[in-house]
């Protein structure tokens, strides 16, 4: 227990430590400086570094929940004040990357959901980084083999495994991942002689995202605890898994510790996290009579550091029986019991007067706890202690297993000392033109620029990151804006995740939230400092692209915070003064010039894996350099006013310029870039935050330029330089560019600087007409005019390519198709190991269509029309037709599903399975909706165990088969209840022809936005009325939506019989089984069945998730202006309650 409550994963003893270096005491600890920030800029913050997550000032919003006595969900007007968290889990993710990963996503959803007396996680960002991949048939040429320990996982399984565990995990919880990062690195820092390898073996797995708490549960307060409370554990129970991990992942890695590694590994179980949650969101929705009144999730240390904290926190000591635990063990022993870390589980501290409430909430949601002890002040000889005791003692005579006084276990004032070193490097420079020149045997500078752009492309960090964001479901919750996949050919470019706020039935403001990500650790081999200042700068440079909300002086950055995640070899010669210089320069420089604060954040400073060769015996060690992660978050203004890269074409906005905000002020450092990096080099000058007031003033600037709505596309210079920053926008917008680098180069050997340098900047097009208007913003607010250039122009959409020129000559011109398949092959490559090779081609090769029109909306129907037909009745005007919102455990898209009856005019009423086991009746409910989500984690087959719940309960199957019977009702089934819905077919009149729904051709989860055509043209649809001939784009998100019949027979009899309401379609309007564009390899394009008679209908694709028209990943510009508050698929329940009426 001690090994894993004190050690440096739990109490984080190098940050709170005093530092001596090179023998000079330094005035503060790390963590002091990081509060520094805190302390400068402490404005719209509730609560920072004293709960799991930093709660922020909020927005005025609606919190959307079931009324606990009657289940009608309703919209309470009230603060959304957002929460973050940001968190690694790389020890478990290098011994067995899927649990790993999958656990740390897990683990990070806890802490949101921790928050105060309970809070709620929202949106997620992922991010892994790995040593070279060493993809087999396809080695780069920079990549370096030097072997790895043997309990480690390689790089390569690493990244096939651990981005799936961890979108799993999200995916199956119910949390949209909107953004994220991946890099590989491993080079030799001391030259071949003497060689100091420095890279990822022990990788960086990092999980986070933002959340939301009620202001009346936002802090823990102690006054809400009674001497007495039940202290309780929630969710799963203990396991012998986890055993050890707190201290395991503070040590570097090395195979003399391979068994204790193994064993600190946990395993994941969404679906229970899942209930848990639910259990928590119902007592947050009781408001002030939440039974909950303090809470801690179990993560490092298992209940071993879990348990004490709780009551500790709360100003208590405790007294547990260690046989109440529940286990799934029995023969495990009291050690395994208390320490072991097996996961979804939390800690809560519940008054005496709240248990019976509690114990109901969570036998509806189907969910395990256990009363273990309760919250006590002190003892009789007046100490206050934690007292372990076990009713079935082990040894005789029986004695506590444990029995302490608090002091001991949480030592008041415990501090090290740690005394480090500074080590001066004797880096060589990076000369780009010679080195390019020796690598590909030309000196012509069209072939070098070729080159470059073909090696830069191929480097991970640069290029595509498809292959990681398709596997994740980026739309549940319903409130995504924008994620990582960016306009009509969804291109992973994007900057910025930014969501809305809440649901809302009348709020125009479309107030939000974003976040974004910076990180520079190839920079930290030249400067720890630089590396962090711009890793700061960088965040906020993607975080720009949305219309963040100043503070109380537009354009300043004052509610902008940060999470910041540092990852370090500390007891390696020179990282431990890095660290500390470079918490420095950001704790008590950079960050509070800028104004924005860190309130939230987490270290790991065992960065550093060693073992010994098999064939040589010689020892080998990988280090990581400094390594800053920097999460960024703000509120949003307007979310209609987000940026994205995709340049839009001639033939759309007319002629466009594209301008260069230079805010490196000409500087063209080239150490550690990623044309350094695949030279195999890393260089001796790096790119720094040249001046801090430039900085505040390119804000001011941004500000100003989402007011004027001037910008027509944006993307910030970054990994790959300029070159690769036109070319991206270039990819999301399927056309060219022209770029002349006369006012960016003095000399034709200084193109290759220009292009490829990763100083600060940002690229911007605007129409030719508004560049007066454009530089008028940036010269009201102070950044010297000389930063402003004019590089170039878009292209016609005939002339697909980048165009690159110097004094008149054409240095490049490089076609859209091939660089872009250039850019995507690492993901391409990995895409084809890991899932069906076939549709990883069909995928690629799409990519070279140049006439593909992209993701459209031809509507046969106004969405801005939503009123009622004219009703027979007053009373029918104000009637709400009651609509079961049916859950199972598992299931997770139910609040967007009942927003969306909500808003077209149904009384939405929450239902639990539970509910309809117990005898609940459905005769008076005119609807029925069967919602998304994993319920029992599809291990049965999705959908295929809670249609069995129905099928083997004599009373549900009645329940259900007089539903269905009913001719004045009507069902929807969407993802996994249409899955259920089609294993109840022989309880639904008409439709004993449907199909199941298996595993997708891909043989992968498929996030994705496909155009769908609807050919329902029946006159009594439920669904689909007016709607036929429109096509246009839907949300899909997973894992088994192939449509598999019995027969032949079957599929030509629900044809024949018209049940196949509408298909998939590519972008040319054809129905297709060509993936991407058909995303599961249904027959026929076939996305969805009716029942003949139209009043059940189950579909694989999302509706209910966009229904609001800010919502999705794209919406054409002009459309979306007429549509109103409602976007096309709010067709689909404005049509059902037409029918109801």
């Amino acid at each position: 227990m001690f090994a894993q409550v004190n050690s440096e994963h739990c109490r984080h003893h190098v940050f709170n430590a005093s530092w001596t270096i090179d023998g000079v005491s330094q005035e503060n600890s790390l963590f002091g400086m990081i509060k520094n920030t805190h302390k400068s800029n402490p404005e719209y913050v509730i609560s920072a570094y004293s709960d799991n997550a930093a709660v922020l000032s909020g927005d005025e919003g609606n919190y959307w929940a079931p009324d606990y006595s009657t289940g009608s969900w309703k919209l309470t007007r009230e603060v959304v004040q957002p929460l973050i968290k940001v968190e690694t889990h790389n020890h478990p993710t290098a011994i067995s990357p899927f649990p790993g990963a999958a656990t740390g996503s897990g683990g990070e959803i806890r802490d949101e959901g921790a928050v105060g007396r309970g809070s709620s996680p929202k949106a997620g960002l992922a991010g892994f980084w790995v040593s070279d991949l060493l993809i087999p048939g396809n080695k780069r040429p920079w990549e370096l083999d030097i072997g790895r320990p043997s309990h480690y996982a390689s790089s390569l399984d690493i990244m096939l495994e651990a981005p799936i565990g961890s979108a799993r995990f999200n995916n199956e919880f119910g949390r949209p991942a909107l953004t994220g990062t991946f890099r590989t690195l491993l080079t030799n820092e001391a030259g071949s002689d003497a060689p100091e390898y420095r890279g990822y073996h022990k990788p960086i797995m990092i999980a986070g995202g933002i959340g939301s708490v009620r202001p009346q549960h936002a802090l823990k307060e102690e006054s809400h605890v009674e001497e007495g409370a039940h202290v309780i554990v929630l969710g799963g129970p203990a396991m012998l898994i986890g055993l050890g991990g707190g201290a395991a992942s503070s040590n570097t890695g090395s195979d003399a510790t391979a068994d204790l590694d193994f064993d600190s590994v946990q395993r994941g179980n969404p679906e229970m996290e899942r209930r848990a949650q639910m259990v928590i969101n119902t007592c947050v929705a009781l408001g002030p009579e939440s039974p909950i009144a303090f809470i801690h999730d179990v993560g490092a240390g298992g209940l071993s550091n879990a348990l004490p904290e709780l009551v500790k926190d709360a100003g208590f000591g405790g007294k547990f029986e260690l046989r109440q635990v529940e286990s799934a063990d029995n023969s495990m022993s009291p050690l395994q019991i208390w320490c072991n870390e097996a996961q979804e589980r939390y800690v809560l501290l519940v008054n005496r007067d709240g248990l019976n409430r509690f114990t109901s909430i969570c036998r509806r949601e189907r969910c395990g706890f256990s009363v273990v002890g309760t919250a006590v002040t002190k003892d009789e000889s007046g100490v206050s202690k934690l007292v372990l005791t076990d009713r079935e003692p082990t040894i005789q005579p029986p004695v506590d297993p444990i029995n302490l006084p608090m002091d001991v276990l949480f030592p008041p004032g415990r501090r090290i000392s740690k005394g480090v070193q500074r080590v001066e490097k004797n880096l060589r420079p990076f000369d780009a033109v010679k080195s390019l020149t020796e690598h590909c045997g030309s000196s012509d500078i069209g072939d070098l620029v070729t080159k470059a752009t073909e090696l830069v492309f191929n480097l991970p960090s640069v290029g595509s990151k498809n292959f990681l964001i398709t596997i994740g479901d980026r739309t549940v919750g319903g409130l995504s804006v924008r994620d990582q996949l960016v306009g009509p050919w969804q291109t992973p470019v994007a900057d910025v995740a930014v969501t809305l706020t809440s649901f809302s039935l009348d709020d125009k403001k479309r107030r939000g939230e974003a976040m974004a990500m910076g990180e520079k650790p190839n920079l930290a081999l030249i400067s720890a400092a630089a590396s962090a200042r711009m890793a700061v700068v960088e965040s906020l440079m993607n975080l720009g692209a949305a219309d963040i909300k100043p503070g109380p002086v537009n354009g300043d950055l004052k509610r902008v915070k940060l999470s910041a995640n540092w990852m370090a070899a500390v007891g390696h010669p020179g990282e431990g003064a890095a660290l500390y210089d470079a918490v420095q320069a950001i704790g008590m420089e950079l960050c509070p010039q800028l104004g924005v604060s860190i309130p939230v954040g987490k270290d790991s400073l065992s960065m550093k894996a060693s073992w010994k060769d098999k064939e040589t015996s010689e020892s080998q060690t990988v280090t990581a350099p400094v390594s800053l992660v920097i999460s960024a978050f703000s509120l949003v203004e307007d979310v209609r006013s987000t940026w994205t890269p995709q340049l839009r074409r001639v033939e759309e906005v007319g002629e466009s310029v594209l301008v260069f905000v230079d805010l490196a002020q000409g500087f063209r450092a080239m150490g550690g870039s990623a044309l350094a990096q695949t030279l195999g080099q890393i260089g001796n000058e790096s790119p720094d935050v040249r001046d801090v007031q430039i900085i505040r003033d390119f804000f001011d600037a941004l500000w100003q330029l989402h007011q004027e709505d001037i910008v027509l596309a944006y993307h910030d210079r970054s990994d790959g330089g300029l070159l690769t920053t036109v070319a991206e926008m270039m990819f999301a917008g399927r056309c060219g560019a022209d770029i002349s680098l006369d006012s960016l180069a003095e000399s034709e050997d200084k193109v290759l600087d220009a292009l490829f340098n990763e100083e600060l900047g940002a690229v911007f097009q605007i129409r030719r007409g508004d560049e007066i208007k454009f530089k008028r913003c940036f010269a009201t607010c102070g950044p010297p005019h000389g930063l402003i250039k004019t590089i170039g122009y878009v292209r016609p959409t005939s002339k697909q390519s980048l165009l690159v020129k110097y004094r008149s000559k054409t240095i490049v011109d490089l076609e859209r198709a091939k660089i872009q398949q250039w850019w995507t092959s690492t993901s391409y490559e990995m895409q084809k190991l890991r899932d069906n090779p076939e549709c990883a081609q069909s995928e690629f090769e799409a990519i070279q269509d140049n006439r593909d029109p992209g993701l459209h909306y031809k509507l046969k129907f106004d969405p801005a029309d939503v009123s009622l037909p004219a009703l027979t009745s007053i009373k029918s005007l104000v009637y709400k037709p009651r609509v079961a919102i049916l859950r199972e455990q598992g299931v997770n898209g139910h609040a967007e599903m009942a927003f969306a009856f909500r808003a077209a005019g149904f009384d939405a009423v929450d239902v639990h399975m539970s509910d309809i086991l117990d005898g609940f009746s459905l005769d008076g409910f005119r609807g029925l909706a069967a919602c998304g989500g994993f319920s029992y984690g599809d291990v049965l087959g999705a959908g295929n165990g809670w249609a069995q719940s129905i099928l083997m309960h004599d009373g549900a199957r009645k329940t259900f088969e007089a539903f269905f019977k009913r001719p004045d009702t009507f069902s929807l089934g969407v993802c996994n209840g249409c899955q259920m819905l089609t294993r109840l077919k022989e309880l639904i009149p008409g439709a004993e022809h449907w199909p199941t729904f298996v595993e997708n051709a891909s043989t992968q989860f498929e996030g994705r936005y496909s155009m769908v055509t609807i050919e329902d043209k029946s006159e009594n649809s439920v669904f689909f009325s007016g709607m036929s001939g429109s096509s246009f784009p839907i949300v899909v998100s997973h894992g088994e939506g192939r449509a598999a019949f019995s027969s032949a027979n079957d599929l030509q009899s629900v044809n024949d019989s018209g049940l196949i309401p509408f298909r998939y379609v590519d972008n040319y309007g054809s129905v297709t089984e060509r993936y991407p564009f058909n995303p599961n390899g249904s027959p026929q394009g076939i996305a969805g069945v009716q029942s003949r008679d139209g009043r059940v209908v189950a579909m694989m694709p999302h509706p209910e998730r966009t229904i609001m028209a800010d919502v999705g990943s794209w919406k054409p510009e002009r459309q979306l202006a007429e549509w109103g508050q409602y976007g096309p698929w709010f067709q689909l329940f404005l049509n059902a309650r037409k029918w109801a009426a």
